[in-house]
């Protein structure tokens, strides 16, 4: 029961009104008891200023940001951690008791939480025998290309970057350098670099939007094959999308992003609250979400 107790959250973006937060995140803090309401909050670009200083003000504890405010939110942060400063975008706001406001991107850890839940560990530990997840191929140069570039260069794998701009992939490259300067990351003219890149991918990666409608292209190159020993991952989380199929064609392991929403949902959750959240909760909400009629799927 909302009461003159109740702490604020939400997302901000433009639009929002088709957003899954704040299905997922108000699953996640009735499943913990906490007295708690996650809103979605439209803010039009020109807004934007005046709805951040609000935000201490009204009580808030915290915010995501989704399109298109990841970047243009920088400016008003206090403090960026590493990953938000390195890929230049911010998907999660942290309100501190100062009235202060701590930005954070919880799109790669999101990312490699739910590899670990696939049972897949990229990298190498000195705890742990060698991983097989050792060279990774992201097709994407955009902000979730940066985010998961950036989280699987710090652990240690080889990765290689195409993009049909390949000014932007030398962009991301030198963006992960700057954090990682010993990463072994590359950049790549897509499509004509895949066929010499694919067969030596453990990890194939596609941080596009291609795959989310129907008419989209392929983000492939179809006269390349996938291989069984890899795994494929879509980072559209609205099914099995043309590129997942392909793979799966192929014998390869695909996975689509659901899980990858649902970790990063997760972490934002565990920021705020200082509570481990429920994430088999926070995915049946969205599941459910998903299957209720004429409910568009969009984050």
């Amino acid at each position: 029961m909302v009461n003159g107790s109740t702490r604020l959250l939400g997302v901000i973006g433009w639009p929002v009104a088709h957003t899954l937060s704040p299905a997922m995140q108000n699953a996640a803090l009735a499943a913990r008891g906490l007295n708690y309401i996650y809103v979605p909050l439209p803010v039009p670009p020109e807004r934007l200023p005046a709805a951040l200083y609000g935000l201490p003000a009204l009580g808030f504890v915290g915010v995501n940001v989704t399109v298109p405010h990841k970047e243009a939110v920088l400016p008003y942060m206090a403090e960026l951690t590493p990953i938000a400063m390195a890929v230049g975008a911010v998907n999660t706001i942290v309100v501190r008791e100062d009235g202060s406001l701590l930005g954070d991107n919880t799109d790669g850890a999101g990312f490699l939480d739910d590899l670990r839940a696939h049972g897949i560990r990229v990298g190498e530990s000195p705890d742990e025998a060698p991983s097989p997840y050792r060279r990774a191929l992201i097709v994407g140069a955009g902000g979730a290309a940066r985010a998961v570039a950036y989280v699987l260069a710090g652990a240690g794998m080889e990765v290689a970057v195409v993009n049909r701009t390949l000014e932007r992939a030398l962009d991301l490259c030198a963006t992960i350098r700057r954090a990682w300067p010993e990463a072994p990351i590359t950049a790549h003219p897509f499509p004509s670099a895949l066929a010499r890149l694919a067969p030596e991918a453990d990890l194939i990666v596609n941080a596009t939007s291609l795959g989310l409608h129907e008419a989209d292209p392929l983000p492939w190159d179809p006269a390349v094959p996938f291989l069984p020993r890899q795994v494929v991952y879509d980072l559209i989380y609205t099914g099995r999308t043309p590129f997942l199929a392909l793979a799966e064609q192929y014998g390869a392991r695909a996975i689509g992003g659901l899980g990858m929403l649902i970790y990063q949902g997760a972490r934002a959750f565990e920021l705020w609250t200082g509570v481990p959240a429920p994430v088999e909760v926070m995915a049946a909400a969205l599941e459910k979400r998903r299957n209720a009629p004429c409910q568009p799927f969009a984050f």
